[in-house]
């Protein structure tokens, strides 16, 4: 006897009301062409030229996010998809995902909560277990081409880049001999995953321990269950590891898996920690002997700080948060035999604290300024624009002629001329000309993905002020 078919449930995001059922996806990479002829190569696989059986679930997306797609970019915007027909009604980690004529465009990572709704893992239809096999695979490349980057200088990076290593959603970083895991979509976030990505690092990387950090923010976002505070992995016999050091050219940092921003550190302005050290060498050809003073705004754990601390007499860090400033004077205590600079940690409110200094005719050397991300949603860019400017206008008005300028943002949506636009328009009303030296990105461990702008999101201008 038959066994009947479970419903199909449809959910259209746009809409409650009930959707009309359609014609099933069709693979393109199996539909013969219009001529009767056959397709050569990976284009027909079947060598009969039969066609596959109808994908029986999957989300059908809009026009426009389609050609995203077929243009080489990874998402589909909730507000992109036209409806999604699941099995059973339940949300499987994996869909496939066809344009509205039914043609196949690949599988993606579902999350049914979040704004982002589809994330592209493969342009073909795969199965779980392909894709944790592709998971390991994209895993161990992504840790391969980051072992150049790693020294007895450095011995920390990020691993994996989410969709720059074609691994949507996930983040990897290693500080020192702990490995931290972010898992940032839905559709990773299940114990099989965890096992595929515990097992490749640990092979790959023989860590102390292996730790998942949640984002707190995307957690909600894309409702994502709360991860056990223990390790996911750690070395037998031994007290799991949550606390380390770790280098960054040659200097030493505190790692605490249990605090922090991010995943614990900004590993992505690690060369421009060097190239802000350099150009504050040249510029200040006097030396720290005479007294070269250099100013860190929006520090955090003093990072750009302690590295012009090599080439400064004075560096004077400043943030809102004590937290990360008692962890700045930690790392400053380690870093003690390394540097001559007297360094020194305000807290407070940057914005007010420059608005007074530069009011009071305070000079520096070397001026960084490196905020949070102002805008974080493109609406945001108006008020964030200002927040730069403002920065820049304080900064610039406290920076010696011949001194060096970092100017920095990490947001997204903040672009390269929007950030040289807002500089330029500051160096105006303070009366200052400003030469470009160079502009600057992440550290290569965070890849710019030229199909991709979202990983396109730090950028760094070092500018000489006359």
């Amino acid at each position: 006897m038959t066994k009947p078919r479970h419903p199909r449930s449809t959910v259209n995001p746009k809409a409650p009301k009930a959707v009309k059922p359609e014609a099933p996806f069709e693979s393109t990479s199996h539909r013969p062409p219009p001529d009767g002829s056959k397709r050569r190569g990976k284009e027909n696989p079947d060598p009969t030229g039969a066609v596959a059986p109808p994908l029986a679930a999957g989300a059908r997306i809009n026009r426009r996010a389609a050609d995203r797609l077929r243009s080489g970019h990874l998402w589909v915007y909730a507000s992109d998809i036209e409806s999604i027909d699941l099995e059973n009604g339940t949300a499987p980690p994996l869909l496939p995902v066809a344009d509205s004529r039914g043609l196949l465009l690949g599988t993606a990572l579902y999350s049914p909560v979040s704004q982002i709704s589809l994330r592209m893992v493969s342009r073909e239809a795969v199965t779980e277990a392909t894709w944790l096999r592709l998971l390991a695979s994209r895993l161990r490349a992504a840790v391969g081409r980051r072992r150049s980057l790693l020294n007895d200088e450095t011995n920390s990076c990020r691993l994996v880049f989410s969709e720059a290593d074609e691994l949507p959603g996930l983040v990897v970083d290693k500080y020192g001999d702990l490995v931290i895991l972010q898992l940032l979509a839905k559709g990773l976030d299940s114990p099989e995953v965890r096992t595929t990505c515990v097992g490749v690092l640990r092979d790959e990387l023989a860590p102390a321990a292996i730790l998942e950090r949640p984002d707190p923010r995307v957690r909600e976002l894309e409702g994502l269950s709360a991860p056990s505070p223990a390790p996911l992995w750690a070395r037998e016999g031994e007290e799991p590891v949550t606390r380390t050091r770790f280098r960054l050219n040659g200097l030493e940092f505190l790692y605490d898996a249990n605090s922090g921003q991010k995943t614990g550190a900004f590993l992505d302005q690690r060369a421009n920690y060097g190239a802000a050290t350099e150009w504050a060498r040249r510029l200040n050809a006097s030396g720290p002997a005479t007294g070269g003073r250099a100013l860190d705004v929006c520090c955090y754990q003093g990072g750009f700080a302690l590295h012009l601390a090599r080439v400064c007499a004075r560096v004077t860090g400043i943030d809102t948060s004590r937290a990360s400033l008692e962890v700045a004077e930690e790392n400053l205590l380690a870093n003690r035999n390394r540097l001559s600079a007297a360094v020194e940690w305000v807290e407070g409110d940057a914005f007010q604290i420059l608005r007074d200094w530069s009011a009071a005719g305070e000079q520096f050397d070397a001026i960084v300024l490196d905020p949070p991300a102002f805008a974080k949603t493109r609406r945001a860019v108006e008020g964030a624009l200002r927040g730069y400017k403002e920065l820049n206008l304080r900064g610039l008005k406290m920076t010696r002629p011949g001194g060096l300028l970092v100017t920095c943002s990490c947001s997204h949506h903040v672009g390269w001329a929007d950030l040289e636009a807002t500089a330029a328009s500051a160096a105006a009303d303070a009366h200052r000309r400003v030469r470009l030296l160079e502009r600057r990105g992440a550290a290569p461990d965070h890849p710019v993905v030229l199909n991709l702008p979202e990983t396109e999101y730090l950028k760094c201008l070092v500018l000489e002020v006359e």
